[in-house]
């Protein structure tokens, strides 16, 4: 019978080591990229925590009042915790402390909860077969022994599979709602997500110290005296373990909505300059054309009246070269498009003299229907990304050739835009997240470029993709031409 409960002691311990590993490995990235990192996690935390509960056996047996012991087995516990996380995982993180902290309250809440659920389950059987024996009905001690063992056996199988199906279920709650895994947090935040774990740390450690009393020398059970607490205690320890759980909803919640209010600021920071831009850019285009057509018949005039004079000559074909210059260098159909093209190329020239910018097939239809300030956004993100991947490329490569290439189709009722460009060919993916990561340092408030672009098409009902050829990143987008959909989607906003 003994060995039989330590097989199925054991057998808990190493399901717990499973979750363990699925806990931490859900949230922290691997050192050694090989399926045999989850199972050695799980073997080493079975191992070490059988090993801390041998240690203490002896004295849990013979001493309820050495309270010193139940402290010292929880904290080797969550050294033990500690040393698997940075053992096999990259845990260097603030997050490795909630995960490792959130685990051990989750394991001791399940534990005591089911023990203290099931407590009084094993009395009653106890109880029916004294019954059983004074009405004759189990006559023999062998069938009484029999009977007794196989029903303790059966409640303590019914004990372990209700703390793994608590602890099971309430870790994948945590990693299902907690999506933003790699998110950076601070000390403030790292506080609010430690509390209920720390508060149900301390309250299961608080039942360890309390919950056996001894009377006349004899170990009696705290319910026993105050019955109550059969209800009482349960409901402690599944309210704590809620608010662990609901806790990291909430914070999952109050993430989302900070980094819509940074995409909101960003967007609107965004679409004021631009709006600035293309206003003076409007009136600036305005008059360069009427001086250009007037100044072109003048410039004629004068030069074939100075045929005579080679310096009044050559000075006015200058000027008439600079005139030149001031011709737009795109010309897409779009006004908006035009103005933010030239205003980003000859931005991006200043950093990188050689850039060949192509917009040859980019093409707007004459019915488009998406809104200018929305094609701003998605051009002007899509550009910024590209320049900056250009200009990485140029550092590192200075004779390499930089390139942008813009392209539009219109198919059916949808409009797909394409950017390409030259870049150095690494492309920094994090774990779980779909758009590459920013390389810039403040990566809270940037980073926000394929995001605006991917929100801006989702409102024309569209999709955002990219993919990688050889050393060139190309960003495709299509966008129902319709201001319907982006319409109904602003309406629900509000």
């Amino acid at each position: 019978m003994y060995e039989t409960m330590e097989l199925l002691y054991m057998a808990v311990v190493l399901f717990q080591g499973y979750c363990l590993q699925y806990f931490l490995g859900s949230f922290l990235e691997s050192r050694w990229k090989s399926r045999w990192n989850g199972l050695c996690v799980a073997v080493l935390y079975t191992a070490g925590l059988y090993g801390i509960s041998q240690m203490f056996h002896t004295a849990s047996v013979t001493r309820y009042d050495d309270y010193w012991e139940t402290v010292w087995k929880m904290a080797l516990s969550l050294c033990l915790l500690f040393v698997l996380a940075i053992c096999f995982y990259k845990a260097f993180r603030p997050i490795s402390v909630f995960l490792i902290a959130a685990f051990q309250a989750v394991a001791d809440i399940g534990r005591h909860a089911a023990v203290i659920l099931l407590a009084k389950l094993g009395d009653s059987v106890i109880d029916i077969w004294n019954c059983c024996i004074e009405k004759g009905i189990i006559k023999s001690d062998k069938a009484l022994m029999l009977t007794l063992n196989g029903s303790i056996l059966a409640v303590q199988i019914l004990q372990y599979l209700s703390i793994a199906l608590l602890i099971c279920v309430s870790l994948r709650k945590i990693v299902r709602d907690f999506k933003e895994k790699d998110y950076e947090i601070r000390r403030t935040e790292l506080l609010f997500l430690l509390t209920p774990s720390a508060v149900g740390l301390f309250i299961c450690l608080l039942l360890r110290i309390i919950m056996v009393t001894l009377e006349d020398k004899v170990p009696k059970m705290l319910y026993d005296r105050y019955p109550i607490l059969l209800v009482v205690l349960p409901a402690i320890l599944l309210l704590s373990l809620l608010s662990i759980l609901y806790g990291v909803k909430l914070f999952q919640d109050m993430i989302y909505r900070n980094k819509e209010k940074s995409e909101r600021v960003i967007l609107k920071n965004q679409l004021r300059g631009m709006q600035e831009h293309i206003e003076e850019m409007e009136r600036i285009y305005s008059e360069i054309r009427g001086m250009k057509h007037d100044m072109k018949n003048t410039l004629a005039v004068i030069l074939q009246l100075s045929r005579e004079e080679g310096k009044l000559q050559e000075y006015l074909a200058d000027l008439n070269r600079t005139f030149e210059r001031l011709d737009m260098h795109f010309c897409t159909g779009n006004t908006v498009a035009d103005i933010l093209l030239n205003m980003k190329y000859h931005e991006a020239v200043r950093l990188i003299p050689d850039l060949q910018m192509d917009t040859d097939r980019l093409l707007f239809p004459q019915d488009l229907k998406i809104h200018s300030y929305d094609i701003g956004i998605i051009l002007g993100n899509a550009v910024d990304n590209a320049v900056r991947a250009c200009r990485r490329l140029k550092e590192k490569e200075p004779e390499a050739n930089a390139f942008i290439r813009f392209s539009s189709v219109q198919k059916g009722n949808f409009l797909v835009l394409k950017v390409e460009n030259s870049f150095d060919g690494k492309l920094v993916r994090r774990p779980r997240e779909y758009f590459p990561a920013t390389d810039k340092e403040d990566k809270e408030n940037h980073g926000m470029g394929f995001t605006n672009i991917k929100n801006t098409v989702e409102k024309y009902k569209g999709t955002m993709d990219y993919m990688v050829k050889d050393r060139v990143f190309i960003l495709s987008m299509m966008m129902k031409n319709d201001t319907q959909g982006a319409y109904e989607q602003e309406r629900g906003k509000e």
